[in-house]
């Protein structure tokens, strides 16, 4: 498959591909551009080009073109969710679900088309002011390989109905997906040129996206680290950033909970998508008086999570993305069992079978007993590793799930009203869920606080991150 730049499918200047492999096999899925500099030269100057015209449109047009697309990757969600789990690794029925949550967000941005209408004052002095929202301009989108259809519509949505043009950027490791998607939106009649697509590295094109004058706003998903460094090579230009990072997303189970559904949540946010997620449960903090039930009850759960080939229908848990990923967990368990900074209850081993010898597979792991200073209560761990750590009290849950330098979500457990709203005001998150974990409808804004980024995606919030307001002051 080929890049898509100015509307053309073609390959990059340097000659140059890689071959996307399947993480459960180590097979090739396919062939992918190794994408220069100059290609991103190449396919700013085109979004540059389809600027004026794109943005000259109609909000409505261009919501209808969103539209005919959600309907066309609807059609297309199998074969689409076929090559995303060949790819990724996760699931059919987690891929079938992130394509068509691709689709929602494209059917949820058209209907705000009608947002961006201009707002008109009556001044106390008898003047009019007019506020008008324009695009900013050609935008770079930075998308991982964890979600990459449903970042690429977080980033591509808002930023195509507001008449902004963009280049994007896929993870190396899933470049094919996005480029299914942006065939999807070109089928149903996106111009040449608003949409182009570069795949590539992150320290060539990545970096060159970010450095390009030609582009004027930045919206990252990724570490911390990354984010600190685009945010400084951004200043120079003083691009427009939208950065969504790293968490370490703590999950709060109360005495009064609910426990059989606070467990079922625990072992679905920690272990959907292999732990794959930046709003994964990566922590679970449990009262005293229900620690003992809420861990037998999980042991339990994780013990029935099949592992495997996403293809195959009754695995719930595919491989990690990368060998590096599965070495880089593998070593933190490794770690904390030799520092005895935990006790692994579940999993903490490769799983044993021909079918896992090629693949990046590593075992739902639960680990108790977890001391404070532990990497696994300080650190992101990008895996399936749950560290349950008991607590005598909400004030000291809340203390402890603020103790890291992170704060993307958090969820609290409870069937207490006061408590929601303890936990809601003491709790530090850009997101928090009361009796849930992970869903985050495109409906809302969704971001984090402290080192887990800047800015908000997602809800009315975003039209205001891809448009500039342009006031105007009249008196006759």
């Amino acid at each position: 498959m080929k890049m898509v730049i100015n509307g053309e499918w073609v390959g990059s200047l340097s000659d140059r591909t890689y071959t996307v492999k399947n993480p459960a096999n180590g097979e090739a899925v396919g062939p992918a551009p190794l994408g220069v500099r100059d290609d991103v030269k190449r396919a700013a100057d085109a979004a540059e080009e389809a600027l004026s015209r794109w943005g000259g449109t109609s909000s409505h047009h261009r919501g209808q073109i969103l539209t005919r697309a959600a309907a066309r990757i609807r059609e297309q969600a199998e074969e689409i969710a076929i090559i995303l789990t060949a790819e990724q690794g996760k699931p059919q029925r987690e891929a079938i679900d992130e394509i068509r949550g691709t689709a929602r967000v494209f059917e949820y941005y058209a209907g705000l088309s009608s947002n961006l209408t201009a707002t008109v004052q009556h001044l106390e002095d008898g003047s009019e002011a007019t506020v008008m929202r324009e695009p900013i301009g050609v935008c770079g989108a930075i998308i991982p390989w964890n979600m990459p259809a449903l970042l690429m519509a977080w980033k591509v949505g808002p930023a195509l109905l507001t008449g902004n043009t963009v280049v994007l950027k896929p993870a190396t490791a899933t470049p094919l997906t996005p480029l299914m998607l942006a065939a999807a939106l070109h089928d149903v009649g996106l111009p040449n040129g608003v949409l182009n697509v570069v795949t590539g590295s992150g320290d060539e094109v990545g970096e060159e996206i970010v450095r390009s004058k030609q582009i004027q706003k930045v919206s990252f998903t990724g570490s911390t680290q990354t984010g600190k460094r685009i945010m400084t090579l951004a200043a120079h230009d003083l691009k427009r950033l939208t950065l969504e990072l790293g968490g370490s997303d703590p999950m709060i189970v109360c005495g009064d909970a609910d426990i059989p559904k606070a467990v079922a949540g625990a072992v679905a946010g920690r272990f959907y998508n292999a732990g794959q997620i930046c709003t994964a449960v990566k922590r679970l903090y449990v009262v005293d008086s229900v620690a003992d039930q809420v861990i037998e009850q999980i042991t339990e759960k994780v013990g029935q999570i099949t592992i495997g080939d996403g293809m195959k229908p009754e695995v719930k848990m595919g491989p990690l993305s990368s060998l590096q990923g599965r070495e880089s967990i593998r070593s933190v368990v490794r770690q904390v069992v030799d520092r005895e900074e935990g006790r692994v209850i579940a999993g903490g081993e490769l799983p044993q079978g021909d079918e896992y010898i090629r693949g990046n597979f590593y075992t739902p792991t639960l680990v108790t007993d977890v001391v404070p200073d532990s990497i696994l209560l300080r650190e992101e761990i990008f895996g399936p590793v749950l560290p349950i750590v008991r607590v005598k009290d909400l004030n000291e849950a809340i203390t402890a799930a603020n103790s890291t330098r992170y704060g993307l979500g958090a969820s609290i457990w409870t069937s207490d009203l006061k408590t929601i709203r303890t936990a809601v005001s003491g709790l530090k998150a850009g997101i928090i869920w009361v009796n849930q974990h992970l869903k985050i409808p495109p409906e809302v804004p969704f971001g984090g606080v402290k080192e887990s980024g800047v800015g908000r995606e997602n809800g009315l919030q975003s039209l205001d991150a891809y448009t500039e307001a342009k006031t105007v002051l009249v008196r006759l």
